[in-house]
Order: C-alpha cells, then sequence, then structure tokens
C-alpha cells in the first residue's frame, strides 16, 4: 500500500516540468516516462486512497472490537477513538505545515471521527446499507461523463486547463513560509473536502467497519470467493475507467483539453471507478496473505514489508521527510532535475530506505516513532 501510494504522489514534484490540462502529469518525456504516466494514471491516480481509507476504517474497528473484547465498554472505547481521531487531525496539520499538502492523515481522521460518531456501533446490515448509498451517488456523480463519452461530446464537462498540481502542494516554491502557507491552504481543502464529501471515503471506510467485523483480511482462507471476485471485478473496472486518461495523456486519443480535467468526462470516469480498483487491490493483498500464510517460514522481504505495516504512520510520513527537502525548491529542488521515470525509481528507492528502517526497528523489537507518539496521545487519558 504504502508503495503505491508513494508512487502516486511522484507527480506532485515534477514542479519545472510542463504539465497538461488535468494538472496531474507532465506533457513531456522520453517514451520510458510516457510508459510510467500511462501505468501511474491506469493504476494508481485516484485509485489508492480508496484502498487507505478501507484499511483505515478496518483499522478503526479492529481497534474497537479488541477494546471492548478486553473489557471495555462500548463508550469508552468508542471515546478512546474520537481521541485517536482527533490527534490525526493534529498529526496532520503538522505533516502538511512542514512537508506534504496532501497529507491524507487529517483527512482520514476528520472521517473518522464523524463515521465513527454515526456507524461504529451500527449493525452490519447498516453499514451495507450507507455504504450503498454513497456508491450509488458516486455513481450519479460519474453518470454525466458516461452520458458524454457514449453520446461523443467529449468536451462538454470540463474546464480547459487546469492549474498544475505541483502549484497546489507548493513543490516549486523557494520560500520556506509561502510554501508552508499554500500547503495548509491545500489541506484544509484536502481535509474537509476528502472527509465530508467524499462518498468514496465514506462507502470504503464503512466496508472497512464490516470487513473487519467479519475479519476478512485475518481470515481470507474464510472468505477466498469473496476476494477473488473482489479482485477481479474492481480491478477490471477501475483499470479501465483510468483507460481512456492514460492514453489521453500520451497522446494515443485527440480529445478536447476540457476532457482530460478534473471536473472533465475522462476525470470523472477515473475519479469514480476508483473505489472499484481500490477494493480490488485490498482483495489482492488478502489473497497474497493467504497464500504466504500457507508456508512454513517466510523470507527477510516478506518480514520487512510486514514490518513495514506494523509501522504504516512511521513510514508513511518519512516519505515526506525525504521527499519534501530534497524535491522542493525551498529545499534542494532535486525535482526540477527529474522526469516521470527517474521521479518514479527515486520513489522506489524512498520505499525500500523504510523497508529497511522497518526492519531494523523490528529485529530490535521497537515500535514506529509515530506509532509510539500516536499511542500514547491516545491512551494516556486512561492511565
Amino acid at each position: 500500500m504504502l508503495l503505491l501510494i508513494v508512487m502516486s504522489n511522484t507527480a506532485f514534484f515534477l514542479w519545472a516540468a510542463d504539465y497538461g490540462p488535468s494538472g496531474w502529469h507532465p506533457i513531456e518525456g522520453s517514451m520510458v516516462d510516457r510508459i510510467v504516466q500511462f501505468l501511474v494514471i491506469t493504476m494508481l491516480d485516484l485509485r489508492v486512497y480508496p484502498l487507505f481509507a478501507f484499511l483505515f476504517g478496518y483499522g478503526m474497528m479492529q481497534l474497537f472490537l479488541r477494546q471492548t473484547a478486553a473489557g471495555t465498554s462500548e463508550r469508552a472505547a468508542a471515546g478512546l477513538l474520537r481521541r485517536r481521531s482527533l490527534w490525526l487531525i493534529v498529526f496532520g496539520f503538522v505533516h502538511a505545515a512542514l512537508l506534504m499538502a496532501g497529507d491524507i492523515i487529517g483527512s482520514y481522521g476528520l472521517a473518522g471521527l464523524v463515521l465513527g460518531w454515526l456507524f461504529l456501533r451500527r449493525a452490519n446490515r447498516t453499514l451495507l446499507v450507507w455504504s450503498g448509498v454513497a456508491v450509488a451517488l458516486i455513481v450519479v456523480t460519474t453518470a454525466p461523463a458516461i452520458g458524454a463519452l457514449l453520446g461523443g461530446d467529449l468536451g462538454r464537462l470540463g474546464t480547459p486547463a487546469a492549474e498544475p498540481t505541483t502549484v497546489r502542494y507548493a513543490a516549486g516554491e523557494p520560500d520556506l513560509l509561502a510554501a508552508a502557507a499554500t500547503r495548509l491552504g491545500t489541506w484544509s481543502f484536502v481535509t474537509l473536502g476528502g472527509a465530508l464529501l467524499s462518498f468514496t471515503a465514506h462507502a470504503v471506510i464503512l466496508l472497512g467497519f464490516w470487513a473487519a467485523r467479519r475479519r476478512i483480511l485475518e481470515e481470507p482462507h474464510q472468505h477466498l470467493r469473496l476476494l477473488r471476485w473482489t479482485a477481479a471485478v474492481g480491478l477490471t473496472i477501475g483499470w479501465l475507467g483510468g483507460l481512456p486518461a492514460a492514453l489521453a495523456q500520451v497522446g494515443v486519443l485527440d480529445v478536447p483539453p476540457a476532457a482530460v480535467s478534473e471536473d472533465g468526462v475522462f476525470g470523472l470516469l477515473q475519479n469514480g471507478t476508483g473505489i472499484a480498483a481500490g477494493l480490488g487491490y485490498v482483495a489482492v493483498f488478502g489473497l497474497v496473505a493467504h497464500r504466504l500464510a500457507q508456508r512454513p517460514r517466510h523470507g527477510h522481504a516478506v518480514l520487512a514489508v510486514a514490518a513495514v505495516g506494523k509501522r504504516s504512520l512511521s513510514c508513511y510520513l518519512t516519505h515526506s521527510l525525504i521527499f519534501a527537502p530534497v524535491l522542493a525548491a525551498w529545499g534542494l529542488g532535486l525535482g526540477a532535475q527529474l522526469t516521470s521515470a527517474t521521479m518514479a525509481l527515486f520513489a522506489i528507492g524512498v520505499w525500500l530506505v523504510t523497508v529497511c528502517g522497518a526492519y531494523a526497528l523490528e529485529r530490535k523489537g521497537w515500535r514506529g516513532p509515530a506509532e509510539v507518539a500516536l499511542r500514547h496521545l491516545t491512551y494516556r487519558q486512561n492511565r
């Protein structure tokens, strides 16, 4: 998951490149750069965050169930999760102020605060009904794009040009304070919009609640049919939904600039199918876990990736701790020298650094520093 996230964030730091009408990816580069852009748009853009949101909801419910199983009252367990969500918002604010405008910790903290209050103790049927309502709203918001696509009027929706995401992420801003102000403005929009207005986040977090109660990821062998169907259908819909935007990006499709903007036909189609891909990735990871569980022993690579999972918050923050000072204009400014392909290699390298670091901590029996801090702040009122 964290490798997919760090890969999906690469384009935000190519601040010296010329961007296309979508504002998400450069319009220049070699054949290798085009291949990377094609793969990222098809498989990652707007597809990884639903995966993260599902696992966030799953983790919330896991924590709630562990607390109640240990004898904590449901009310006290819900209160603990509220404190955790509030501290996640604080973590996200600091993360954005110092490093990363696109922080999602604050967004999921706020979503956890609201959805936890409304749904944490609801029945499974209620969770499925309301997640279905959220999915229906996604379909409604995507319907105009599907209509325009079927009608051949690709320029009907959207704006001709969009501001590059690098501007909103302040990657090209040399002034440290000005960059921080821009990042916080973007973070506020991402946090409020993502938590309160994103039907995708609402649907997958509620599905995460439901899936955790059924222990789908802890006991994948009990849910193989569901996981296989979800993987096949989810990834097919998700990748096909991103394909038109990817083909337009690499020049295979000649379409009006408005079509590939965020609110254009291809942009809406890509956004609307992101939930399917996110759930598909969750199912794939569940199937991989099932296969690995059948092995008597695991190699160092599996143990190292598992160590990252135990320290996901620390590793996620470490990505930004390396990315921002090295790539942004207010730091070393290396983002001006990279392309889509070389940036992808840099991202893989950053992820491998966190894998090695997490494995070293695991061998010493140490938790991640962010996990330690969050746990202390969340539980200290119970001591």
